[in-house]
């Protein structure tokens, strides 16, 4: 299951340098495409607002 950000993001871009497959895009808040997302929780461990988590 991909994972998701939800709108506690502050877009400050610590997720998409950790991301091993490229999955997240910027944006004011940033998205995760679960297609490429290879459900690692690499996001989730370095996001310092805690917006990322394991999706539905």
């Amino acid at each position: 299951m991909a994972y998701v950000i939800s709108s506690d993001c502050v877009a400050c871009g610590t997720c998409i340098d950790e991301c091993p497959s490229g999955a997240i895009s910027e944006g004011e808040i940033y998205s995760i495409n679960p297609d490429v997302c290879v459900d690692c929780g690499t996001c989730a461990d370095v996001c310092p607002s805690g917006a990322i988590a394991p999706g539905n």
